[in-house]
């Protein structure tokens, strides 16, 4: 699907110089001479590369649709991750680095989306939060409590984070599956 350069916007995956590019960041540009141009930041979908360039209004480029799927993660084997498809039960395996850090917050049994163009997996989403157990975390001090600072924990996953400091070990807490963070105590 073609559209002018002035309708790129984040998120948009674009078929440009023989690759595919998602647009990371837009700026509209109306300089006081000549005509408005969009300031597009690209990364390469393959392989992570950064480009940016300017798109005048009059051009046009080719929009993207990816195939977007759901899918169960399974189990890992190494540095495999085997998902199945919800609707035809087939298997796929990722490399565990395709996935990246958010991989340690892979759960049996979690739903996740895999993007995919012409058959090709482009990126996998996670749910935005998970639960965790602390299983390791300093002991409150008396009085600590007033201020906001946090101290570090140890997730049941073996990633680290910074928690409140009413969190104690053994209790579940929600987890930010983007970044890592605490979001509240799980009900």
């Amino acid at each position: 699907m073609k559209i002018n350069g002035n309708q790129i916007g984040p998120g948009n995956v674009l078929q440009h110089k023989d690759s595919l590019w998602v647009a990371v960041k837009t700026d509209h540009v109306k300089p006081g001479k000549g005509g408005a141009f969009a300031q597009v930041e690209l990364k390469n979908v393959f392989t992570g590369s950064k480009l940016n360039e300017r798109f005048r209004s009059s051009e046009t480029v080719e929009r993207v649709r990816l195939e977007q799927k759901e899918h169960q993660y399974l189990y890992d084997s190494g540095d495999m991750l085997t998902f199945m498809d919800t609707e035809n039960y087939e298997q796929i395996e990722l490399q565990r680095e395709f996935v990246g850090e958010r991989a340690a917050f892979l759960q049996e049994g979690m739903e996740v989306k895999i993007e995919s163009y012409e058959g090709k997996p482009i990126s996998v989403s996670l749910p935005d939060q998970v639960v965790l157990e602390v299983t390791e975390t300093e002991p409150t001090i008396k009085g600590q409590t007033a201020s906001s600072s946090y101290k570090p924990a140890t997730l049941g996953n073996g990633t680290r984070t910074m928690v409140p400091p009413f969190v104690t070990v053994g209790e579940n807490i929600v987890i930010a599956t983007e970044d890592g963070s605490y979001v509240k105590r799980a009900d």
